[in-house]
């Protein structure tokens, strides 16, 4: 149960619309669930927040299969149920194993062939851990994903660890109740 009152279209304002209206070109839900509906009651800072994920998702130079391992790795860390339930089948929708993301799921290191997806584990692994990122990390990163894809990784990393942290703090449930994280 959310700690937070359902939020109602209705009750919106003309800037809430407008992020709403904004989110759902790249969503398929209807923009009312999840971190957004915590976001956009914070007038001014909330629509920003949803702008900076709508740019994130329609700029991207970070490829999608990529950004969902990078997003299972943060989203699993916070325990973010409504985000596992929004990116765990995303992700095997977009080439990610389903060993993969069902090892991160129960916590258990993942078996990892290709290059890129163990850097972006790699990396996003080591900064949750230890809260830095190694030199040989860095440079095995940045010669796989090249500079411009690092900094978006490292970027998007820090938002979903907002997203986790926004979704965890105010219990954000999945639309079908369900808890596919323990």
């Amino acid at each position: 149960m959310s700690r937070l009152p359902e939020l109602k279209i209705a009750d919106l304002d003309a800037e809430q619309k407008r992020a709403l209206a904004s989110l759902r070109t790249v969503i398929s839900q209807d923009g009312l669930g999840g971190p957004f509906s915590v976001w956009l009651r914070m007038p001014g800072i909330g629509p920003a927040l949803i702008d900076l994920f709508v740019a994130m998702r329609r700029q991207s130079k970070l490829e999608r299969r990529l950004f969902e391992l990078m997003t299972l790795v943060v989203i699993r860390r916070w325990a973010a149920q409504f985000a596992w339930w929004a990116h765990g089948a995303r992700a095997q929708e977009v080439g990610i194993a389903p060993e993969i993301v069902e090892a991160i799921r129960t916590r258990r290191m993942p078996t990892i062939d290709r290059a890129d997806e163990k850097v972006v584990y790699d990396l996003a692994t080591e900064i949750m851990d230890t809260h830095r990122v190694s030199d040989a990390t860095y440079a095995r990163a940045r010669e796989t994903l090249g500079e411009a894809v690092l900094i978006e990784l490292m970027t998007s990393i820090g938002f979903y660890n907002m997203v986790g942290i926004t979704l965890t703090g105010f219990d954000v449930p999945t639309p079908d109740g369900s808890r596919p994280l323990d």
